[in-house]
């Protein structure tokens, strides 16, 4: 699909986020889920992202008492130091909040099987997710969800005229659950391996954006679900702030660790620069690159 690099400055503050790649273990190897955003929305339609959105003021409004652990510890994991606790908690909310809603995955172990229905009802009635799970009488696992990365969009995005401050979750899915997209803001959902959705990008069958495709170039280097799992638990999320660079009229976008970059120090494997080049972002190298 067609990429319209986007030109325009953007003045205000970047959108509080939360994404989340749940992930499988497949005869195939590791498996991510993507969902397909609906072709008329305003943000990346058209285009294959992992679950996710806007932080709610709702999230924010959770107590300790509906979580598995405290707004603080939350806060803690996200490695942010001006991050306050509620809006901490707010974002793993957000996480398991959108997850349910875009793909119909609640991310809870030993589910009973009459709660995703029974969550949809309530949700349907007006309750909030967080006040719905209460009425169920469950608590929020936010213990399902650990920090990858997070990522801020620059004052000229390279694909939207927002900006975002999203943090990226990686989650394992939920045994003896189906996905359901909800048809309204994701028209399709597909579990692939990180190589083969890279390779789909590559041929022009998968509308990929740079977060998304730097995302992928790094799970593609794990083995098995509880290989990411096992390594996000063993460090502070990674902190990704690309920064756009035009020459004669092409748009190179630079993270950290690249010689054009702010921070020389790399923060991943994975290239370091991507070009908008024959309708797509393309690091040096091509796709090789990305496969590692």
């Amino acid at each position: 699909m067609a990429i319209e690099l986007n030109h325009q400055e953007v003045l205000t503050p970047p959108t509080p986020s939360a994404t989340v790649m749940v992930l499988r273990d497949s005869p195939d190897g590791l498996e991510v889920l993507l969902v397909r955003r609906h072709g008329d929305s305003k943000v990346l339609g058209g285009v294959h992202v992992f679950p996710g959105g806007k932080l709610d003021v709702l999230d924010c409004q959770t107590s300790d008492a509906q979580l598995d652990q405290t707004a603080a510890t939350l806060a803690a994991s996200l490695g942010e130091a001006e991050l306050d606790a509620a809006t901490g908690a707010g974002l793993y909310v957000a996480a398991l909040r959108e997850t349910f809603e875009e793909c119909g995955l609640l991310l809870h172990r030993e589910l009973p099987q009459h709660v995703p229905g029974q969550l949809r009802l309530h949700l349907k009635d007006g309750l909030g997710f967080a006040a719905a799970m209460t009425q169920l009488g469950l608590p929020l696992q936010t213990s399902t969800l650990k920090p990858w990365t997070r990522w801020i969009t620059p004052r000229v995005p390279s694909v939207s005229n927002r900006r975002f401050d999203v943090r990226f979750f990686v989650a394992l899915a939920p045994a003896g659950q189906e996905v359901l997209h909800d048809n309204h803001e994701v028209t399709e959902t597909v579990w692939l391996t990180p190589e083969s959705a890279l390779r789909q990008y590559w041929s022009g069958d998968l509308g990929l954006v740079p977060a998304q495709i730097m995302s992928l170039s790094q799970l593609v280097r794990h083995t098995s679900a509880a290989d990411v799992i096992n390594t996000a638990s063993a460090r502070l999320p990674l902190l990704v702030e690309p920064e756009p660079f035009v020459h004669e009229g092409v748009r190179t976008v630079f993270y950290p660790g690249d010689p054009r970059h702010s921070v020389k120090h790399p923060v991943w494997t994975a290239p370091t620069r991507l070009t908008f080049r024959n309708n797509r972002f393309e690091p040096d190298g091509g796709l090789a690159a990305l496969l590692g």
